[in-house]
């Protein structure tokens, strides 16, 4: 009888749910212990989101309450923030819903569909392939070596004349 390998058991890959980057650098409101602090939203999510502290991050695990104004009204919910570092930027600290109200939840869907229907959403980004990645990357690449190869020629043009 041969050896077998015992199979692992089959894992779920979890799906993330897509992020939205959030415009126009909005704010929102965070109270820790009576404390409140304003931040810049980077991003959100349905689980959570990442934003930037002017005064430095919050120490991880802490608990808070955060207010943010949508087009859909005021959303409330409860979060705790994670670690630093979030979407790849330094000053960037991630938190996560722990819950919200019906109202709010109904606000901040609404307003997370309109984000994500305007183009914010990187949901897009996960169904092209790699090549349709590759292909716009190289074109933004000459296009804008293209642009500095005319900006280099006007300035060689002006200062020979």
């Amino acid at each position: 009888m041969l050896p077998t390998v015992p199979q692992k058991s089959q894992k779920r890959k979890r799906v993330r749910p897509p992020r939205i980057r959030v415009p126009n650098n909005e704010q929102a409101l965070f109270t820790v212990d009576a404390r409140k602090f304003l931040g810049v939203i980077q991003r959100l999510s349905l689980t959570g989101g990442s934003v930037v502290f002017s005064q430095g991050p919050i120490p991880l695990g802490t608990l808070a309450e955060m207010e943010l104004n949508t087009v859909f009204g005021r959303v409330t919910a409860h979060i705790e923030f994670l670690k630093t570092g979030a979407d790849g930027i330094a000053s960037a600290q991630a938190f996560r819903f722990l819950g919200m109200d019906d109202a709010s939840s109904e606000r901040f869907d609404a307003a997370a569909r309109q984000m994500q229907s305007s183009g914010f959403s990187d949901a897009e980004e996960q169904g092209t392939s790699f090549v349709d990645h590759a292909s716009k990357s190289l074109s933004k690449l000459r296009n804008s070596m293209h642009y500095l190869s005319e900006l280099i020629h006007s300035v060689r043009t002006k200062t020979e004349v």
